[in-house]
């Protein structure tokens, strides 16, 4: 493996992508930190999502952990809807379906952090990582 090196970037100047998940709507993420910088374990992903979108709804066999930077929402975890908002920290469980979702009239940009691990509990790379 290549030498991990330091990595210093601004959330507000990374180059964000759309997702590409069916059930997405209007949601993009920049990887911060991840394989193509040599982290050998996690990932750091920042992901922004307009008024009226969502991530999709879906579950994986890993954990994630997740900081609320900007913006209010909600959260389906555990079957319910849960408001979430700047300042919020959030673990999701291996395998707890989950969706970010931002209501039609929110004002503000709804962004937050994604620590995710690099490789998946049964093998392989965690996409977007």
């Amino acid at each position: 493996m290549e030498e991990m090196m330091p990595q210093i970037e601004n959330i507000y100047d990374a180059q964000m992508s759309p997702v590409q998940m069916e059930g997405t709507k209007g949601a993009s993420m920049s990887v911060m930190i991840g394989r193509e910088h040599n982290a050998p374990h996690f990932a750091l992903r920042s992901i922004a999502v307009e008024p009226g979108g969502h991530t999709p709804k879906h579950q994986h066999d890993y954990e994630h952990e997740v900081f609320v930077v900007s913006g209010t929402g909600t959260i389906l975890l555990e079957g319910s809807l849960h408001p979430i908002k700047a300042g919020d920290t959030i673990l999701v469980p291996a395998n707890e379906l989950h969706q970010f979702a931002v209501p039609d009239d929110a004002s503000d940009q709804f962004r937050f952090l994604c620590l995710v691990p690099v490789e998946q509990n049964c093998g392989g790379d965690v996409p977007g990582s």
